[in-house]
């Protein structure tokens, strides 16, 4: 019976997928043809068809999770994890529930045939996997932000310095750099628009660069921000804050890269021993051992 289920549960888990990509290739053709007779190439017409395809997805997966209970303490602090990841959609928390659920009950029908003797088990692997791998994948995605962010922030600090002791306001420079920025460092570039949003829209600075800080999550723009509060509340010299500022974050980005090479010594221990070592014993001993072998054997066990 068991040897039964397995094919079973298998069958059902690519019924669905057959189903879902059949419904994405057949539900947006329509949609994809009506694109390519205004797109200029086949290049448009391959985006909109993709386009058509996630949103396609996201229908389904938002009602998985809006059947998700949560929280608003929960949904808040979900959706400030996603900002920091980039995400910034109105229903990306809803969508990322979605997911969780999706993938927990992908994981439920693998498990479900192979272990039909104990099926509280399954559900409990199935539930385990499905809220792990979705968290391990946004953390993952916020690590790499922030450390783009920290690796763009000395050179996005030296154009401030540059801008604001050619006389233009903090705003107008900021602004500035996040549109010089676009190309090479477009997550830093994205969050200085956002404050020029904000400030544009009659916030005012000082809680347009919170904001700011609290997208990112970056330890090293929440000390440009609490610097630059200072000053604009004791009434100092910006363009001396920002050179101080700047010429400290270089001598920490130094620091940082002295500290990783320091590292290396320690980080190089395991690959030397489990691979580097054993693979030089044998390249070392074995043609030795081959020669005793040959020549010191045949005279020990005699004529």
């Amino acid at each position: 019976m068991d040897l039964m289920l397995l094919p079973l549960s298998v069958g059902v888990l690519v019924f669905f997928l057959i189903f879902g990509t059949t419904y994405l290739l057949t539900g947006g053709t329509k949609h994809v043809q009506q694109h390519r007779l205004i797109a200029v190439g086949g290049e448009k017409a391959r985006v909109d068809w993709r386009h058509a395809s996630l949103s396609r997805l996201e229908r389904i997966f938002k009602p998985l999770g809006e059947m998700v209970p949560r929280s608003p303490a929960e949904m808040s602090r979900k959706e400030r994890r996603l900002a920091q990841a980039g995400i910034r959609r109105r229903d990306a928390t809803v969508l990322f529930y979605g997911v969780k659920v999706g993938i927990c009950f992908t994981f439920f029908l693998l498990f479900m045939g192979s272990m039909r003797n104990n099926p509280i088990l399954p559900l409990l692997l199935a539930l385990f996997l499905g809220s792990l791998l979705p968290d391990i994948w946004l953390s993952g995605r916020i690590r790499a932000r922030k450390k783009r962010i920290e690796l763009a922030l000395p050179e996005a600090l030296d154009l401030a310095v540059i801008c604001v002791e050619a006389g233009l306001p903090l705003d107008q420079s900021l602004t500035r750099i996040g549109q010089e920025m676009r190309s090479t460092d477009p997550d830093l570039s994205d969050e200085l628009q956002l404050f020029n949003l904000e400030v544009n829209a009659g916030k005012r600075r000082s809680e347009a660069l919170r904001n700011l800080a609290a997208r990112t999550g970056v330890e090293d723009i929440k000390s440009l921000v609490a610097v630059l509060i200072q000053t604009e509340r004791f009434g100092t010299s910006v363009a001396k804050s920002l050179r101080v500022f700047a010429d400290t974050m270089r001598i920490k980005r130094r620091q940082r890269a002295e500290e990783q090479a320091a590292k290396m010594a320690v980080k190089i221990v395991v690959p030397l021993v489990f691979f580097i070592v054993p693979a030089l014993f044998v390249v070392v001993l074995v043609p030795a051992v081959i020669t005793v072998i040959r020549e010191f054997l045949p005279s020990l066990t005699g004529p």
